[in-house]
């Protein structure tokens, strides 16, 4: 961000910053854009995104109010069906005073095909008639987790591709009213030809890194992809290949993440390491002689830790995402190592109550930004959109506060200072945040007031004037 040295003008062509004047030192030449003493900052990434999940969001059933099964299983009764089927997304059933089961859903929904995904994504609860719908088996919950669920995702997820690309565009069209310039995409498909066909169409929204599932990792090397490549027919070079993304364990919600301590009345679950370390040894050495980095979740400490002696093994160059629950002995190694840590400060809001409970007998660190942070480690924001709304603000204002809606700020002594949390909002991380300097990429944003002096709320609610992607407007309040 602009020092606050008084106003000045900044001169753009070509794509790039050219020059920094006092206001009126240098003559104004082409197109003005009157920022009216707003602040001009970096423009703002989220490192962390499922683009089709997230734009399919406002066709889907919002769940996040429902207390409990009972109460979300009647949300899903009460809505009304989309192509003969019922869609919910964002239930939360680890503090819930009732299990789902099969019974409850079906009394709700009779015989709509039913779904509700969680809002980690790692559990899918269908009613009997989705269950025969899909041809799949559960127990009596109706609850599919990890690989299950994810392929009930995929599946619903997959929509008309022309239709998805113009909700893709229009979702990614209000990213960039928030100020942001660039995303990556995780997507749990084969993501290639998606985003061609959508470069072909003209996609000009924001910069894109999309990501590769193992499953696809041969057939990217195939086609001699490697991370950073530009997508044929992209327009300035836009859309890129991005990282091999390798999900190694489950989730908290879920009670899937692998920790070293048993989750509570249930002495034998620790979670699960869905890939055993000689595994992502050998996929990441795959990815890393092909020319492609690495993109790892691992939300246990028994997972980072995995992870993080994946990275040693291979000499792989990327980033851990999520690092939820860290041990004392691997925060330090991120930095030694150079893993990123591709984090969501709002799942710590989101999640604080769940933590408190469900990883009460942890001794690991949960949620550790500042202790990432002071060891040296590159933080690089996301939402995990559609998990948490695509909105920086808000992740930014989550570091830094650690609370919302007025409660008292939670583990407060792991909370950021705010040029930190910005600089983790941009394209380079909190170690290598984009700068506003000649010669600098002109993606930019305006916004109203200053983001290092920004209360909670004001960051919240911060209001974006404009966004330049490579000096181009792509959006203008």
């Amino acid at each position: 961000m602009l020092a606050d040295t008084g106003p000045v003008d900044v001169f753009l062509g070509g794509g790039r910053i050219l020059d920094i004047a006092p206001t009126g030192v240098l003559a104004a030449r082409g197109e003005v854009l009157d920022a009216d003493g707003a602040w001009l900052i970096p423009g703002l990434w989220d490192h962390h995104v499922h683009a089709i999940q997230w734009a399919l969001l406002e066709d889907r059933i919002d769940l996040r109010p429902a207390g409990s099964a009972q109460e979300a299983a009647a949300l899903m009764g009460a809505a009304v069906p989309r192509d003969g089927r019922l869609v919910g997304v964002g239930f939360r059933d680890g503090l819930w005073p009732d299990r789902p089961s099969l019974e409850v859903l079906d009394a709700a929904t009779g015989s709509i095909p039913t779904y509700l995904i969680s809002a980690d994504v790692h559990t899918v609860w269908l009613n009997s008639a989705a269950l025969f719908r899909e041809g799949v088996r559960s127990d009596g919950s109706g609850m599919l987790r990890e690989e299950d669920a994810f392929e009930i995702s995929r599946r619903l997820n997959a929509v008309e591709p022309t239709e998805g690309d113009r909700l893709v565009d229009l979702a990614a069209r209000r990213a960039a009213a928030r100020g942001v310039v660039g995303i990556v995409d995780l997507d749990m498909t084969w993501n290639h030809d998606a985003w061609a066909r959508r470069a072909a169409a003209g996609f000009d929204a924001t910069h894109v890194s999309y990501g590769i599932y193992p499953q696809h990792l041969q057939h990217a090397i195939d086609l001699g992809l490697r991370t950073g490549d530009v997508v044929e027919g992209s327009l300035n070079g836009l859309v890129r290949t991005g990282p091999l993304k390798v999900i190694t364990d489950g989730s908290l919600g879920t009670r899937t993440a692998a920790c070293s301590h048993a989750y509570p009345d249930d002495p034998a679950n620790r979670g699960v390491l869905t890939v055993d370390h000689g595994a992502l040894v050998e996929l990441m050495t795959r990815a890393t002689g092909a020319g492609i980095h690495s993109a790892i979740h691992a939300i246990g400490d028994v997972a980072n830790s995995s992870a993080l002696d994946a990275f040693a093994a291979t000499g792989a160059v990327g980033a851990i995402e999520h690092a939820q629950l860290v041990s004392a002995a691997d925060i330090p190694r991120f930095a030694r190592l150079g893993v990123g840590a591709s984090v969501q400060p709002e799942h710590a809001i989101d999640d604080r109550d769940m933590t408190d409970t469900t990883w009460a007998a942890q001794t690991a660190q949960p949620y550790p930004l500042r202790a990432l942070a002071e060891a040296g480690t590159n933080l690089l924001f996301g939402s995990d959109a559609p998990v948490s709304p695509l909105d920086p603000w808000a992740g930014i204002a989550a570091a830094v506060y650690r609370t919302r809606d007025g409660r008292e700020p939670w583990r407060a002594d792991q909370a950021l200072d705010a040029s930190t949390a910005l600089a983790a909002s941009t394209r380079g991380g909190s170690r290598h945040g984009a700068r506003i300097e000649p010669g600098a990429p002109a993606d930019l944003a305006l916004v109203e007031r200053d983001p290092l002096a920004a209360s909670e709320l004001e960051l919240r609610g911060m209001a974006v004037g404009a966004t330049l992607l490579a000096g181009r407007i792509t959006h203008r309040a």
